[in-house]
C-alpha cells in the first residue's frame, strides 16, 4: 500500500514525520516536492537583511525524513482516483497512491492586475529574498520602495527593509500599501494596532485603504486615481492555490478530506474547522492540521488493509492556536491570549518559536544556528543606547480592546 505526501512545506513535513512513526512498517511512504530541502517560510524575510540566515532556514529533506523523497513538480492531482501527475527533468509521469495528502502550499496571487506580476517581486522563495535585497541596495537617498499588501508577510518584509535602510545609512522611503482599512487585516484589533505602531516606529510609511490597480516600470496606479512613483516594488498582496489544483484553494471540512483517496492540509486548501469557522492561512494552523490529517491517513490505511465494510470515523480539526507573532525589523509583536507584547519579550518569543519548530522536525543544527544568529543580532542592537524612558521595552495593549 502506498501513501503519498505531496509537498514538504510546514504541513507536508509535519504529516510525513508523523506518518513515519504511525504507519505499518510495510507501507510505502513517499514524499514529493519540487525542492530537496524544506524552507522555514516564516523566517524568509530575514534573509533580505541577513543573507547568512539562508542556511539556517533551509532543512535538507534527507536529513529529517527516512522515507522515500521524490524531487518533482506536482502538476495535477485526481483526489478521488488517487493519482498525481509529476514533472521532473522534462519527463512526465503518473504517481498512483492508495491514500494521499496534498500539502502543496499557496502561491502569490497577482489578481490579474496589469503590470504587477511583471514589475513586482514576491516573497515566497530564497531567490526572491535575494533579489529584493540586491535591488534595495542599489537604491539611494530619496528613492522609494513600495510593498503591496500588509498581511504578515508584507509587514515583515517592510520592517526588514526599513531596518536595512538604517543599517546602510540611506534615506530610502519604505512605503507599505494595504487596500483594507488596517494592517494585518485578518487579525484581532489589538494586534493590528500594535503592528501599526511598530511599523511607524521602525520608519515605515503606512497607507491603508489604498488598493493597487496596475503598474508599469515607474509608477503604480492606485484605486484613488493617484499615480505613485516608485523605484522598487515588492508584492505580498495575497495568495492563490497551487497550479496542481488549477490555482484554486478548494474548501475542505474539518476532516480535511479532499476526495475519496486524498486529504488537503495547509494553505493549499480553505479549511473550515469543526466549529464551522474558516481557518486563516498560517504556518501554525498548517502544523496543527497536519496532526489531524496524519491520524486520518492511518485510519484510512488500516480500514483499507483490513477490508472493513464501513468507513472509519475520521478525526476533525478545530482551529486553536495560542497566539500570533510577527517581526517588524528588530522589533516584534506577539499576541498571546488577550495580551499583546512588543519589544524584547516578543522578539525572544519569536526566536523561541522558530527554533522550537526546527527542533520539532529534527533540524537541531539549524535550530541552534538560528538562535545564535538572533542572539548576535540582539547584542548588536543593544549596542545602540536605549531610550531611558522606555519601560522595559514591553507593551501590554490588551486593555485597549
Amino acid at each position: 500500500m502506498r501513501v503519498a505526501v505531496l509537498g514538504a512545506g510546514y504541513a507536508g513535513l509535519s504529516v510525513a514525520r508523523k506518518l513515519e512513526r504511525a504507519l505499518p512498517a510495510d507501507t510505502d511512504l513517499v514524499v514529493v516536492d519540487e525542492r530537496s530541502d524544506h524552507l522555514v517560510q516564516h523566517e524568509l524575510h530575514r534573509v533580505v537583511r541577513r543573507p547568512s540566515l539562508a542556511d539556517d532556514i533551509s532543512v535538507p529533506l534527507d536529513e529529517v525524513l527516512d522515507c522515500a523523497v521524490r524531487r518533482a513538480n506536482v502538476t495535477a492531482v485526481d483526489a478521488d482516483a488517487g493519482v498525481a501527475t509529476l514533472s521532473a527533468d522534462g519527463e512526465t509521469e503518473r504517481l498512483s497512491y492508495d491514500v494521499g495528502v496534498v500539502c502543496l502550499g499557496a502561491e502569490t496571487a497577482f489578481y490579474d492586475l496589469p503590470g504587477v506580476r511583471e514589475h513586482a517581486t514576491p516573497l515566497k522563495r530564497l531567490d526572491h529574498a535575494r533579489r529584493i535585497r540586491r535591488a534595495f541596495l542599489e537604491l539611494g537617498d530619496g528613492d522609494r520602495v513600495v510593498v503591496g499588501g500588509a498581511g504578515l508577510s508584507g509587514v515583515q518584509v517592510a520592517g526588514e527593509l526599513a531596518a536595512l535602510a538604517d543599517e546602510e545609512g540611506t534615506d530610502t522611503e519604505v512605503l507599505l500599501l494595504e487596500q483594507m482599512a488596517t494592517v494585518a487585516p485578518s487579525f484581532p484589533e489589538s494586534f493590528q494596532r500594535a503592528v501599526h505602531e511598530a511599523l511607524v516606529e521602525a520608519g515605515v510609511t503606512v497607507r491603508t485603504g489604498t488598493g493597487v490597480e496596475r503598474a508599469d516600470d515607474e509608477t503604480i496606479a492606485l484605486s484613488n486615481g493617484e499615480a505613485l512613483a516608485y523605484d522598487q516594488f515588492v508584492w505580498t498582496g495575497g495568495i492563490q492555490g497551487p497550479a496542481a489544483l488549477d490555482d484554486e484553494r478548494p474548501a475542505v471540512r474539518a476532516d480535511l478530506r479532499l476526495g475519496a483517496s486524498t486529504f488537503a492540509v495547509g494553505d493549499a486548501a480553505r479549511v473550515v474547522d469543526a466549529d464551522g469557522e474558516a481557518v486563516p492561512a498560517s504556518a501554525s494552523a498548517a502544523i496543527r492540521e497536519a496532526g489531524v490529517a496524519a491520524d486520518n491517513v492511518v485510519s484510512l490505511v488500516e480500514h483499507r488493509r483490513n477490508g472493513d465494510g464501513f468507513e472509519p470515523r475520521l478525526a476533525r480539526y478545530r482551529f486553536d492556536v495560542p497566539g500570533w507573532l510577527v517581526s517588524v525589523g528588530d522589533d516584534a509583536v506577539a499576541k498571546v491570549g488577550p495580551t499583546v507584547l512588543t519589544g524584547r519579550a516578543a522578539t525572544a518569543l519569536k526566536t523561541t518559536v522558530g527554533a522550537g519548530y526546527l527542533g520539532s522536525v529534527g533540524a537541531i543544527r539549524q535550530a541552534t544556528d538560528l538562535v545564535r544568529e538572533e542572539l548576535d543580532a540582539a547584542v548588536e542592537a543593544d549596542a545602540v543606547p536605549a531610550d531611558a524612558d522606555d519601560p522595559d521595552d514591553v507593551v501590554d495593549v490588551s486593555e485597549r480592546d
